[in-house]
């Protein structure tokens, strides 16, 4: 029995003695001895009896141990297992964008509120393994609101599975390839293409605008929550490979991998040492696949339906020595992309490009400030030859952010950001302010 269980037992014993040990110390010694003394007949007390009593308020006990016993067992089997882990975060953001209504008419320019919550859940089986589950909520996917608008305003952690719904956001399962550390394979119904990337790709940390993220989620990088799977490799010398599918159309009567199968093919060969990270990524789009609309003006996410894209993406970063200096981490990136099947003016190639600043722990421990700026995916060429809808625009976006963590589980972001000739139009500037606090648990 353990010793919660015994410690039941002993308590429960002593609350049931108390009320008999109270009962005999209330019988009068002499008025005993006078029923002994007396000739008349009495009622004497009976041991057997009282032993008997007790027996069977023992085993009365023993049987509400059992039933507490069961009840253990009960809400250990209803808890987490020893190898799995929970964590999670909470994120609140507020935001007032100038020029947001330029951008999109049922948007405004008033001071605007969101919040996602996520919790992460962790197991492994094996030890070398991990099933991953993430579970995620908020209510920043509001049609014209100032967190949900590609390219303009998109805001980082925005949740886009809906408002207000706890959903299975995220779910995969990694396992290494045989008894080799180096090489290990994913696979999913919930995940994107860079979740299985060979290698981090871009070191800078968006204030505000999600496009900003792995160096800009542009023609190669922007991705989709689907049905995936991957293999990569890690070696010892800063190399690293990977290549990785996800597919829409797994889950549905398209299927895998046939014609009308939305998919995105992603292969990785990466470099990566302490200072500095080099990347080439080619990524094979099949049926009209436009996830690159979080980093492009409106004519170059013109995709037709059964076109097929290939895309280009190189990365790079590079970092001082020491952080807390006047130098500042690097991370940059390019993207060009070549689409068949388009008609008419609509774009062939397109092509753009991020840089991205940032200073950590310049006032204090874990402080980051951060620059970025670049110019969203725009078309270079159409497939008839003919100017193109964005042929008069110069689109570009930046941003300007700090964060600090007043403590080790809470960080506040604040941040400026803006941008020109931003989705399909000259008229289209804005200019924001936000102020975003994370929770982490």
């Amino acid at each position: 029995m353990k010793l919660f269980q015994q410690m039941l037992v002993a308590c429960a014993s002593m609350s049931l003695l108390t009320p008999i040990v109270a009962q005999a110390s209330d019988i009068n010694i002499e008025e005993m001895n006078d029923y002994v003394r007396s000739s008349k007949s009495s009622k004497k007390f009976n041991s057997k009896t009282f032993t008997n009593e007790v027996s069977g308020e023992i085993a009365n006990l023993n049987g509400r141990v059992d039933g507490l016993e069961v009840q253990q067992k009960g809400l250990e089997a209803g808890s987490f297992s020893d190898t799995t882990t929970l964590d999670g975060s909470a994120v609140f953001a507020a935001t007032a964008i100038d020029g947001a209504t330029k951008v999109n008419s049922s948007a405004t320019e008033n001071l605007q509120t969101m919040y996602t919550y996520t919790m992460n859940l962790n197991t492994s089986f094996t030890g070398d393994d991990n099933l991953y589950v993430r579970l995620r909520t908020g209510n920043g996917k509001v049609s014209g609101g100032s967190f949900y608008e590609k390219t303009a305003f998109y805001h980082t952690d925005t949740y886009s599975g809906g408002v207000d719904d706890l959903k299975v956001d995220k779910i995969w399962y990694t396992t290494p390839i045989g008894s080799s550390e180096k090489w290990t394979a994913t696979i999913g119904p919930k995940i994107e293409n860079y979740y299985m990337y060979a290698a981090p790709v871009s070191i800078y940390r968006p204030g505000f605008h999600k496009a900003f993220k792995l160096g800009s989620l542009s023609g190669a990088f922007g991705a989709s929550t689907a049905t995936g799977g991957g293999i990569k490799y890690v070696g010892d010398n800063g190399f690293a490979f990977s290549t990785n599918l996800v597919s829409k159309g797994a889950k549905s009567s398209s299927g895998l991998l046939t014609n009308e199968d939305e998919h995105k093919w992603d292969t990785m060969l990466a470099y990566t040492q302490d200072q500095y990270h080099v990347s080439l990524s080619l990524s094979q789009q099949h049926e009209d696949w436009s996830s690159f609309s979080y980093y492009a003006t409106d004519a170059a996410v013109a995709v037709e339906e059964d076109s097929n894209a290939t895309a280009y993406a190189a990365r790079a970063y590079w970092r001082p020595e020491d952080s807390g200096s006047a130098m500042p981490e690097i991370s940059v990136g390019y993207d060009i992309i070549n689409l068949e099947g388009q008609t008419g003016n609509s774009v062939k190639e397109a092509s753009s490009y991020f840089v991205g600043l940032g200073w950590p722990d310049m006032f204090q421990d874990s402080d980051y400030i951060g620059i970025g700026f670049g110019q969203p995916l725009k078309v270079d060429e159409t497939a008839n030859g003919a100017a193109a809808d964005d042929a008069g625009l110069s689109p570009f976006l930046w941003e300007v952010s700090y964060s600090f963590k007043p403590n080790d589980s809470i960080t506040v972001i604040p941040a400026v950001f803006g941008g020109t000739d931003i989705q399909s139009s000259t008229d289209q500037d804005i200019f924001g302010a936000a102020v975003t606090t994370k929770f982490k648990f």
